[in-house]
């Protein structure tokens, strides 16, 4: 069984890419079964290749545990060519942006990824229940076997022990705080402002929970759902609107900020080219926090209009990486730690099969025995001669394999199988 986690992310991969290997949310099921009978095309035991796909805006994983013939390098090359053939994109242009990390550093990779350490935002807790979403919708499309099912049980534990036992996740600067001093740099004060925000997400909710804290002079939820979206306005004392009002309300906003699932942008330059025209050039300062994109890049050039991305929000959040640096030390020593377990757990699974043929085999010379006993017995044999041949009968079956291997053996196998043989019987010499 070959464990690996293969991926790409923030520090490996531009937006422009990253976008296009995302995985919207209600295709993580199809995605994972599709990944399955992708390895199972090339595997000895189809039924038992696991997999399990993580896709947010900094990243796209795919972590596997496949039989695929050819060892590790031959599972890693399958990986790839599978995320590339899923969105359909030339092999070529995705591979260099891939990191394919086999056994014990896809286990450690995991571990970094739940606890924060692999993040845009050092020590943000957000991934964390995105892990959980990914391998519940993993669990629900039948992508996990024993392997993924104790990674990520292991993972979650490991993320719970950095999270109480060191200060990683102190003076973190969170996106959504990030956004509004980027705004904060461009309007005086976001009390005169009024914010609109599009989508309704937890993203979008930790966005507007920051933003409403300055006391903005609207705020506005926009989604395509008109109920959900009013659910979340009313917590901030602000009004709803439907999505496909956008190109008529977005002239009234001075600062936007979306975060949809949408495939396809939601705002187009045409949109904001109107918008800026009717506001007379006031300037619209806009948060695209969503992977694919919400609003066309182009959009970008627009001299009124102030537009960042996740990855342009990057700089905003490493403020304060140094008092961390302590707590960071604290979390990897204890990752460290618990991948050496997971992969000492991963050893002994690899003797199961051993030992379930020894139990076989085992209980089968048991039966056999058993039944010959029975049957002196049955002749009315003397039982204490009964039980004393049931008893060498037993010994000498157990006996005869590693006897006759010893006896087979020569030069330097003899003498392994000499001194391994006393402890496998824990006889004294």
């Amino acid at each position: 069984m070959q464990l690996l986690a293969v991926g790409l992310n923030h520090n490996t991969a531009p937006l422009s890419l990253r976008e296009k290997v995302a995985f919207p949310a209600d295709q993580i099921g199809e995605a994972v079964r599709a990944a399955r009978a992708w390895f199972g095309r090339n595997a000895d035991n189809r039924s038992a290749d696991e997999a399990a796909i993580l896709s947010t805006c900094n990243r796209t994983e795919l972590y596997a545990a496949s039989h695929i013939d050819g060892g590790v390098n031959a599972v890693i090359d399958s990986t790839g060519h599978f995320l590339a053939d899923y969105h359909k994109l030339p092999y070529a242009e995705l591979r260099p942006y891939l990191y394919t990390l086999p056994q014990d550093n896809a286990v450690r990779h995991a571990f970094r990824v739940a606890s924060g350490l692999d993040s845009m935002v050092l020590g943000e807790a957000q991934i964390l229940g995105q892990m959980k979403d990914a391998v519940r919708q993993a669990e629900a499309a039948g992508g996990l076997g024993t392997y993924l099912h104790q990674l990520f049980q292991r993972t979650f534990a490991v993320a719970k022990e950095v999270r109480s036992t060191t200060e990683i996740g102190a003076h973190s600067v969170s996106m959504a705080a990030a956004a509004v001093r980027l705004s904060q740099r461009i309007f005086d004060t976001i009390s005169e402002q009024n914010v609109l925000f599009i989508g309704a997400g937890e993203m979008i909710e930790l966005c507007a929970t920051h933003f409403a804290a300055q006391n903005p002079k609207t705020l506005t939820i926009a989604n395509r759902t008109m109920e959900r979206g009013a659910t979340l306005a009313h917590r901030f004392n602000g009004q709803a609107i439907r999505l496909a009002d956008l190109p008529q309300q977005l002239p009234n906003y001075d600062i936007v900020v979306s975060c949809t699932a949408s495939s396809l942008p939601i705002i187009g330059l045409g949109m904001v080219e109107r918008a800026i025209k009717a506001r007379r050039h006031k300037p619209i300062f806009m948060v695209d926090l969503a992977v694919p994109r919400d609003i066309e890049s182009e959009v970008a050039r627009m001299s009124d209009v102030f537009l960042y991305t996740v990855d342009d929000l990057g700089a905003a959040v490493q403020t304060g990486i140094e008092n961390r640096q302590a707590a960071v030390a604290q979390a990897e020593a204890i990752i460290e730690n618990r991948v050496q377990s997971f992969m000492h757990w991963i050893d002994t699974r690899a003797v199961v099969p051993v030992i379930q043929d020894l139990h076989e085999s085992s209980e089968a010379i048991r039966l056999m025995e058993l039944e010959r006993a029975r049957r002196l017995l049955a002749k009315g044999e003397n039982v204490d001669a009964v039980l004393e041949a049931l008893s060498k009968g037993l010994t000498a079956k157990f006996l005869h394999g590693p006897q006759q291997a010893l006896h087979s053996a020569q030069g330097d196998e003899r003498a392994r199988l000499a001194a391994l043989l006393p402890q496998l019987f824990r006889t004294k010499r």
